[in-house]
């Protein structure tokens, strides 16, 4: 026995060893974010076991070279160009000439063009949203395709799979993807119930650890649903009952979601039909899903779509490039609120130009780990000139960013690492006044109901608190 376990020992010994040297090359060689790679092979050799299971598990992104192969391969732009895109539309006379710098800058990150002639209304809040959504669902004649994060098999979900039910006993080609992890949070699964009613369903990228491990990676974040081609909505909202005020749930959430119509909608469409290939192998193809679109209205909208295959970093390299167009004023709202160094730094130099830069995050998290983590990064912030502020309960889903009173980004995507680096994500820009005023109106009433984060109040907490706060900041790229 004795002589079984020395011969055992040192093999067993030499393994893990050259399991972590290869987990820590495979770290170093496809890790972009340099803390991010420190932490895994830290942890890989700190425990070796279970370092490297857990980076198995979470840290290597297989989705990217299925993802390469079966998405639409990305349109290359000439960056080089003189055309001020903008100026080519009648919708454009108000155009200001620093958006044209930032309406180029996203054109060479996404490879896509301006759309005019769209009209984006915003819908406050599941009150508002969910009966806007419904009836969309009960007036399709063709084609439905909805992506979500989150969708319960509670009251509010059970509404929605039986008017998708509805529409595929009509004729309608349905197609419904939702996130494995997001199917997941609710103890019972609307997946089965879907199937049963024989809507077409799929579910996008499961983990290794499927039930409701909520820190899993590579996680379909978009919220989009489009109608008969010519008429989508996205933003913020899952589909969950404990969201809808008036049912005065214990865990109420405000949230703020859009219709859209117009060419825009064929930028909705494409991602929505991209998911769909990869999760489900088939092509939506035809007038159903791709209608001739005709302009409705003024709007300037492009969408950005994000993910960590060849679309990574575009919406961060958006919000980078939004901090440094800005003249007069950058107001964020965002329920998770923790940027890297780049964006810190953007946001401070921002302010420092003399840009007033309003941030505002939720009084009260529904993640305590990420909250905390927030809170150890503010004074960063706050030190520099940016205005944070508390919003009161309930929590506040929304995630918007204004800047000038003209630009709007809005969509599926946090201010953190998960939403930035490892989630897909879905967001629209847009350029429009009008609807700038409508959004600034909500961002107000929202400002009116917070309150101000000083660097007093930040330095009088206990060292304790500081402490913990700190120590969680560490783990931000995996929260």
């Amino acid at each position: 026995m004795t002589l079984t376990v020395e011969i055992i020992g040192p093999i067993l010994a030499a393994i893990s060893v050259v399991v972590s040297l290869f987990a820590s090359g495979h770290v170093v060689l496809y890790k972009r974010d340099c803390r991010a790679a420190i932490a895994w092979v830290g942890l890989i050799w700190l425990a070796p076991v279970i370092g490297t299971g857990l980076y198995v598990m979470l840290g290597i992104n297989r989705i990217e070279r299925r993802a390469r192969t079966l998405r639409p391969g990305r349109t290359v732009v000439d960056q080089t160009s003189s055309t001020l895109e903008p100026s080519s539309s009648p919708h454009a006379a108000s155009f200001r000439p620093h958006l044209v710098q930032m309406s180029k800058l996203v054109r060479n990150v996404t490879g896509q063009e301006l759309t005019f002639g769209n009209t984006v209304e915003p819908l406050s809040g599941e009150d508002e949203t969910y009966p806007a959504m419904l009836a969309a669902i009960h007036s399709a004649r063709r084609t439905i395709g909805l992506s979500t994060y989150i969708f319960d098999a509670d009251d509010v979900g059970m509404e929605f799979a039986k008017a998708l039910a509805a529409a595929v006993k009509r004729g309608v080609e349905v197609r419904v993807l939702i996130d494995a992890v997001g199917a997941e949070y609710a103890l019972s699964s609307v997946v089965s119930l879907l199937e049963e009613f024989q809507v077409p369903v799929r579910t996008f990228n499961p983990p290794l650890i499927s039930w409701r491990f909520r820190y899993a990676n590579l996680r379909n974040h978009r919220k989009i649903l489009t109608i008969d081609g010519s008429t989508s909505f996205t933003g913020g909202m899952n589909i969950r009952g404990g969201c809808v005020t008036s049912k005065k749930s214990t865990v109420v959430v405000d949230d703020l979601h859009f219709l859209l119509s117009g060419p825009i909608v064929k930028h909705v469409q494409d991602t929505f039909a991209a998911d769909w290939l990869f999760a489900a192998d088939e092509s939506l193809t035809g007038e159903g899903w791709y209608p001739i679109l005709n302009d409705t209205g003024n709007c300037i909208a492009r969408g950005i779509a994000d993910g960590p295959d060849e679309q990574l970093d575009q919406l961060r390299l958006t919000l980078l490039g939004a901090c440094q167009c800005a003249e007069r004023s950058l107001k964020i709202i965002t329920p998770y609120f923790l940027p890297d160094a780049s964006l810190i730094n953007a946001l401070n130099v921002a302010a420092l130009r003399g840009v007033s830069v309003e941030i505002l995050i939720p009084q009260r998290g529904n993640e305590k780990l990420v909250q905390w983590a927030c809170e150890a990064q503010l004074w960063q912030l706050v030190d520099r000139g940016c205005q944070i502020r508390r919003t009161h309960p309930p929590f506040d889903h929304t995630k918007l960013l204004i800047v000038d009173d003209d630009w709007i980004l809005m969509g599926s995507a946090n201010w953190d690492p998960r939403s930035l680096r490892l989630n897909f994500e879905f967001g629209i820009e847009c350029y429009n006044q009008s609807l700038a005023v409508k959004l600034l109106s909500i961002f107000e009433a929202k400002r009116t109901a917070s309150d101000l984060v000083t660097m007093t109040e930040l330095q009088s907490r206990s060292l304790l608190i500081r402490l913990r706060n700190g120590v969680v900041r560490l783990a931000s790229p995996f929260l």
